[in-house]
């Protein structure tokens, strides 16, 4: 490699990017299928069910994550079960994300309130008519930001997978980096491709929060009383 910075290096580190988003669309993907099981165990109404998936989100969320990379990729291959570097690394991400998104959908579908799970038990629907038809559509409403939010953290953690052997853009960077010898410059740009990576997500978050109004009491209406007196109706 040439000892100066130049467009192949830019590309080099493109390609990074391009493998961090593929492994955070596979953490986010898998790791949402497996956290909403994780999120109606943990509301069943079996209490063995309920603590086991306790216990799951408890473990998962008491171990780093680069303990998790190295049992899957190295833990795995002593057991004689020798898997690719993005495979471990996206089991790995699909464990741990599932255990913290389910906990965020957990408590998103505990916020609604109970009243509306009264009113459809009224309407003599089964519990689970209840959850998919009335409970889940409103409980979405809720969700939708901070799991958006999350894969701010999904899209930063996926440098960790470096350490089994895995190339996106953190483990790009310090290829190159230990070529040039230039950090200032090489963490400066992988830096500014998180940044590209991480902000509309951030910026979507705040989006949708705020048109969804979530966490926010709607604002008293205004009406007109006798001549040009206002009040406000709580």
């Amino acid at each position: 490699m040439n000892n100066e910075f130049n467009l192949n290096h830019l590309y080099f580190l493109a390609q990074g990017a391009g493998w961090t988003v593929i492994l955070s669309l596979m953490a986010f993907v898998g790791g949402g299928l497996l956290g909403f099981g994780v999120a109606l165990a943990r509301i069943s109404r079996s209490r063995a069910l309920r603590w086991l998936a306790l216990g799951y989100v408890q473990l998962v969320q008491g171990t780093p994550l680069l303990i998790l990379m190295f049992l899957s990729y190295f833990g795995l291959s002593i057991m004689g079960l020798s898997l690719p570097a993005i495979v471990a690394a996206g089991l790995s991400m699909t464990i741990y994300v599932s255990a913290y998104i389910g906990e965020i959908w957990r408590g998103c579908i505990e916020a609604v309130p109970k009243t509306q799970w009264e009113a459809a038990e009224c309407l003599a629907l089964t519990r689970t008519q209840r959850l998919f038809m009335v409970i889940l559509p409103q409980a979405l409403r809720i969700a939708t930001p901070p799991t958006v939010g999350f894969m701010v953290q999904i899209v930063k953690n996926t440098s960790l997978a470096s350490v089994v052997g895995f190339v996106e853009l953190a483990r790009a960077g310090q290829i190159i980096n230990n070529s040039l010898f230039e950090p200032f410059v090489v963490y400066m740009l992988v830096a500014g491709l998180y940044f590209l990576l991480c902000f509309p997500l951030s910026w979507w978050a705040r989006k949708l929060e705020n048109r969804l109004l979530v966490g926010r009491k709607p604002e008293p209406e205004m009406k007109k009383g006798v001549g040009n007196v206002q009040y406000c109706e709580s």
